[in-house]
């Protein structure tokens, strides 16, 4: 093995690469650029720093053959066990990797890689191999090599890095998406920790005095992560959409994307992002004023649009500009979705009949339909009271406004209704009803008494897509964002696990059409289209404002609320945009409709019509 395996040119990954992501029509969105590295020569490095990275990773670089007879060992056990075939590596083995083979976690890599550290340890001095791979390792942020990671972290060159930055630096290697202290809280205890290790670790080795140890007690806190300029504006969200999507359906990790050299096909649609972010500017700039008003300040919108018949992902607004407000909000949790959740209990209510709760031996469950309403003792009937107008929600004039049908409690706020509606049908029937319509499990609110009027926390590309489901007569298709990732090397390969997910039923047919049938009509008149959709009514006191809308061509979610840097908690609603807005849930609704309005009089302008 060792006569017949030779030292390979470096791979292009170790040169330079960049990933590139196209909008649906197939046209360019945007060039990451080259990978994030400068490289620097090992005397522009502070010892320190090398003694950090050294002990950290392999405290016997200067005295060892370059490689590890026991991590290899390990690596054809875990092979055997039919487990990761990861292994203990020298800093010269990983140097190998790379440099000069691929990221596989296979045995036959491991073994040219053992094969190939102990001819670059034999070829090369130690400082080429420990320069090469600073200048080569993964730190995350986007950041190959240690020049660039000292910029992205701290903000300043390699060489002036304390021993301090250094240690917390060297904790990246085991894991930036582990060890990046801004990524969570359980990441900057685990990075915390481990910088501590590494710099007792140095005291152990005889690489730094317990004197200097002694100076490095408070954790050197990293700067705020930031964006190169070509991700501003929407693009930065649209690729974190992208990335989220191929990282959970396929092999590729951040370090995979960081490294570069993917063509990256989406489902974005240039023209409707444009629309969306258009809609939004002109309404906050119109109504919203925080030098006017202090109840303005920190006001946040998010929204999103998916195809209902496919369930793809056309256009996102996640904040003003992703180089400067890094949170996606059209991706985010912990806004609670307040009325705009009353579809799902209303659903779950047609699915599932409610308890009649008679006792002995009656009936224990009654069929509800949405013409149902509550009588003075509590129990559900159906109503004798006219329907709302076919042409639009309008008012409940002719009808006895204390005992809405479940359709008219649905348009017209009706807290009271849907809370003993969801009691009566059971939370976990709602609960349930939601996830298969397509919310997160983990976006529902614990069950009690307030859960059927929205206090769940969904993103606005979840709702857009459950939403969806309504109009497609109860058949769910789960959002998606990439059709496509080839690897743009010799080979132009697709990369795996990116098949279009496939539908399930999530409603039966007729409930799904009555629930969008006792919907239907909002926004008509603005449109001239017709429209299902839900919305936070008069009596929420819920800190956010929401409007989800669906047609058969696209389901749309917009959200509006209000934040403090530095405070998880979201801020009061009350106020904003003066006292005629109703805790800004007119605002959602303006947004849409702008964007709706926009996007018809684009496609009559198209078809040779006037808009």
């Amino acid at each position: 093995m060792y006569a017949s395996v030779d030292i390979p040119d470096e791979n292009a990954a170790a040169r330079r690469e960049a990933n590139v992501y196209y909008w649906a029509d197939g046209t360019q969105m945007v060039s990451t650029g080259d990978v994030n590295r400068q490289n620097v020569r090992l005397s522009e490095i502070p010892d320190a720093v090398e003694n950090a990275v050294i002990a950290a990773e392999n405290d016997t670089f200067y005295s060892d053959s370059g490689v590890s007879p026991k991590g290899l060992v390990r690596a054809a056990v875990n092979m055997v066990r039919g487990q990761e075939t990861q292994g203990g590596s020298t800093i010269t083995q990983q140097y190998v990797k790379n440099t000069y083979l691929s990221q596989d976690q296979t045995v036959t890599r491991k073994v040219k890689e053992f094969v190939i550290a102990l001819k670059v340890d034999q070829k090369k001095s130690k400082q080429e191999i420990l320069q090469g791979y600073l200048n080569t390792s993964w730190f995350g942020r986007g950041a190959y090599g240690i020049e660039a990671a000292a910029h992205a972290y701290y903000g300043i060159p390699a060489r002036q890095l304390d021993p301090s930055q250094g240690a917390a630096l060297a904790a990246l290697l085991k894991g930036a998406e582990q060890y990046d202290p801004s990524a969570s809280a359980v990441n900057h205890h685990r990075s915390e920790a481990r910088w501590k290790w590494i710099l007792d670790r140095q005291v152990k080795a005889g690489l730094m005095t317990a004197e200097v140890r002694g100076k490095f007690t408070v954790y050197p806190e990293p700067q705020k992560e930031s964006r190169t300029t070509s991700l501003g504006g929407q693009t930065g969200y649209l690729v974190d959409v992208a990335n989220k999507y191929i990282k959970q359906h396929t092999s590729l990790t951040d370090k995979d994307l960081a490294r570069g050299g993917y063509q990256i096909h989406t489902t974005f649609d240039r023209h409707k992002v444009r629309q969306l972010k258009g809609a939004v500017e002109r309404v906050l700039d119109r109504e919203i004023d925080p030098k006017k008003r202090a109840a303005d300040k920190g006001v946040q919108v998010g929204a999103a649009s998916v195809r209902p018949s496919d369930g793809a992902i056309v256009a996102l607004y996640g904040g003003p500009d992703a180089t400067e407000h890094f949170t996606n909000n059209a991706d985010t949790s912990g806004v609670p979705v307040g009325s705009a959740f009353k579809p799902f209990v209303l659903a779950a209510a047609l699915e599932h009949g409610i308890s009649t709760r008679s006792g002995g031996r009656g009936t224990p469950w009654q069929a509800v339909s949405a013409g149902s309403s509550y009588d003075d003792s509590g129990r559900l009937r159906e109503s004798t009271t006219p329907t709302l107008a076919s042409g639009g929600i309008g008012s409940m004039n002719g009808t006895d406004s204390t005992r809405p049908t479940l359709r008219q409690a649905l348009a017209k706020g009706g807290n009271a209704t849907y809370v003993r509606l969801g009691k009566d049908v059971g939370w976990e029937r709602v609960r349930r009803t939601a996830v298969a319509a397509g919310l997160l499990e983990g976006s529902m609110a614990r069950l009690e008494r307030t859960f059927p009027i929205g206090t769940s926390t969904p993103s606005a590309i979840r709702m857009a897509n459950a939403y969806g489901t309504f109009v497609s007569r109860g058949l769910r298709h789960e959002p998606y964002s990439v059709t496509k990732v080839v690897k743009n090397d010799a080979t132009d390969e697709s990369v795996d696990g990116l098949t279009r997910p496939g539908v399930r039923r999530a409603l039966d047919p007729d409930v799904a059409d009555e629930t969008a049938g006792a919907m239907r009509g909002v926004g008509v008149a603005a449109v001239g289209r017709p429209v299902v959709a839900g919305r936070t009514g008069d009596q929420d006191r819920l800190r956010s404002a929401w409007f989800a809308a669906t047609t058969e061509e696209l389901s749309t979610a917009v959200t509006m609320f209000r934040t403090s840097p530095g405070k998880p908690q979201l801020l009061p609603m009350s106020g904003v945009g003066g006292a005629g807005s109703r805790h800004g849930n007119v605002f959602p609704v303006q947004i849409w409709r702008d964007y709706v309005k926009s996007d018809t009089e684009t496609a009559e302008a198209g078809s040779g019509r006037q808009p």
